[in-house]
């Protein structure tokens, strides 16, 4: 009898230790985000860093002023912003409970981040087709690496949501999908924060 009665009372401790390990989980995988964006920030400091050392070893080639084309820089960076914006309305529909609102602004938020990579990729199409590839220069080669591994960055982040909005449609909001939104949410945003850097110190110093 004693056994009986303890048995709702064993079950209970269980859930809650089950609970509470669900939660050491999620928080273990806030932790894990966090290590990597800081060995992101590390990755890209490297990367300024070698930039800001080659930018000028041209080997008798062109320099920034010759190949940037500013007006199309201008477009992309719009383009960026404004999807860190969306990033943050998916975040504001989610914390009130609407879903429907979370996915339309995660879509528009890939969409815009297309577009990004899109324009990026014509880019680096057309300073190949007029003979400036990574192997031209020391600055080139700092160039591509730079912007590239941004890019690339942009690419799984694009990626990434997607995956979130399928989820999104299939579970719904749930403590996991919130956790997920959050984290893409803030990768996207230290993304935009990398291209002002970018944007600043690659394409405004080199044209000036």
């Amino acid at each position: 009898m004693s056994n009986h009665a303890n048995h709702p009372h064993s079950q209970a401790l269980a859930h809650e230790a089950g609970h509470d390990g669900h939660h050491d989980l999620e928080e273990l995988r806030k932790f894990g985000f966090w290590i990597f964006l800081i060995t992101d920030c590390i990755l890209f400091s490297v990367l300024f860093a070698t930039y800001l050392v080659l930018h000028h070893s041209t080997a008798g080639g062109p320099d920034a002023k010759e190949i940037f084309e500013m007006p199309g820089v201008i477009v992309e960076t719009f383009i960026l912003l404004t999807s860190s914006f969306t990033s943050g309305l998916a975040v504001l529909a989610m914390n009130v409970g609407n879903r429907k609102g979370l996915i339309g602004w995660l879509v528009v938020t890939v969409l815009l981040g297309a577009c990004f990579i899109g324009l990026e990729v014509s880019e680096f199409v057309k300073l190949v087709h007029e003979g400036h590839t990574i192997s031209t220069s020391a600055f080139l080669s700092a160039f591509f690496t730079l912007v590239g591994t941004h890019g690339l960055h942009v690419t799984v982040g694009i990626f990434w949501i997607t995956g979130i909005i399928i989820q999104l449609s299939r579970h719904g909001i749930t403590p996991v999908t919130k956790r997920k939104v959050t984290i893409t949410s803030l990768y996207w945003h230290f993304l935009d924060v990398v291209w002002i850097f970018v944007f600043t110190i690659v394409y405004l110093m080199g044209v000036m």
